[in-house]
């Protein structure tokens, strides 16, 4: 019988390598985050049963594929020389079209992004069912019972098994992520989050992206999230060679929707969810995503991308980025991005999120921000209440 008790570090770790059939791990790195990890569930996150339920679930799957990483290298060791070449970083403020590019770069056969399924199940199962691999089967039946627990989730943001997927959840695997907070409330994982050097995280990250890489080598990888701008110095470190795309938006036009996500995000894990404590959570961290920006401005590798010139001409956007890379964009590439977009739903009308559901007032925002928008010649978007 599986006990949800208390989420146990030790405990957790020799199920995971019982599974996975190994004795130890090659990098016990990951043992201070994941206790700090596990201490801000139990003392913070007011976990839910099917929140605790889940929370064992999803620490066993990244330990477990821990124990398979460190397998996969052990039959191959020439895994941890392979080279991970230039790749592309995409970051900036959520809902800025940093998902619309990266789909959109991931339609040129050359360029590599983590899918969904990939990143929740990255090796092969040891007795696959039926003798098929069935990992994509079984990501999109988890994502549709989430869908069933998060009523609106599906309309605030996509789940698909073959979506490409941030980075977040690639440096969730050794619990050194910002997706931990997105799902609950956990200020002490936070403060001590952003405390630490990323450097770690990273290291793991290109060993992640080198085991994919085994799989089906030969591209380049583009990759993507938001929170790469809390991660800067570590992608330098990591990836000297990297290029990367800064999106930006109207923070006013991001931030409702991003305390609505949070909130739906949380609910299904959590026996109380205050939608004041997300409205300030995600001010504050979207505030400090713009700061950085700010500081980081002036890189010769970064190219600043504003939102609307991406929507209105996306394949203008998609040459700059070429160019940014040093690459041609070949013929035949163009001709599958103008056929996915051209394929593609039409966009929806957009949701207003009312900001003083969440304790936040436009006027205090636009001050807030107010140096981001000078800084980038970010312009202002209409907003429901709000004189522009």
């Amino acid at each position: 019988m599986l006990n949800f008790g208390r989420l146990d570090a030790t405990a957790l770790t020799e199920t995971a390598l019982r599974r996975a059939g190994r004795s130890r791990y090659s990098d016990p790195s990951f043992y201070e985050p994941l206790r700090k990890l596990l201490s801000a569930y139990e003392n913070e996150a007011a976990l839910s049963l099917f929140g605790r339920f889940a929370a064992r679930f999803d620490i066993l799957r990244c330990l477990t594929n821990l124990a398979h990483l460190d397998a996969a290298e052990d039959v191959d060791p020439s895994i941890t020389a392979r080279p991970i070449t230039a790749p592309l970083f995409i970051t900036g403020l959520p809902r800025s079209s940093t998902t619309f590019l990266h789909t959109l770069l991931a339609q040129d056969p050359a360029n590599a992004v983590p899918l969904c399924w990939q990143l929740i199940y990255p090796f092969p199962p040891r007795r696959p069912w039926f003798g098929k691999d069935r990992r994509r089967d079984l990501v999109e039946w988890q994502f549709r019972i989430f869908k069933l627990l998060s009523p609106g989730v599906a309309d605030l943001h996509s789940l698909s098994a073959e979506a490409p997927q941030e980075c977040t959840d690639i440096t969730a695997q050794v619990f050194q992520s910002l997706r931990f907070d997105t799902t609950h409330h956990i200020p002490s994982y936070q403060n001590w989050f952003d405390q630490q050097s990323q450097d770690n995280a990273f290291r793991f990250h290109r060993r992640f992206l080198q085991n994919l890489d085994a799989q089906a080598p030969g591209r380049r990888w583009v990759l993507k999230s938001p929170d790469h701008v809390f991660c800067l110095d570590a992608i330098a470190n990591t990836y000297p060679d990297a290029r990367m795309v800064f999106l930006h938006r109207d923070p006013l036009s991001v931030v409702g929707s991003c305390a609505k996500l949070t909130e739906v995000l949380r609910k299904p894990f959590s026996r109380a969810v205050d939608p004041l404590v997300v409205g300030k959570n995600v001010a504050d961290r979207l505030v400090a995503s713009a700061e950085r920006m700010v500081v980081a401005d002036g890189a010769d590798n970064i190219l600043h991308l504003h939102f609307r010139d991406v929507i209105a001409d996306p394949m203008a956007a998609v040459a700059k980025v070429y160019a940014h890379c040093g690459r041609d964009l070949p013929p035949a590439a163009k001709l599958k991005m103008l056929s996915w977009l051209a394929s593609r739903p039409r966009a929806r009308s957009r949701r207003h999120y009312d900001l003083a559901e969440f304790g936040l007032e436009a006027g205090d925002l636009r001050q807030r921000f107010a140096g981001y928008m000078r800084h980038f010649a970010v312009p202002m978007e209409r907003q429901a209440g709000e004189s522009v």
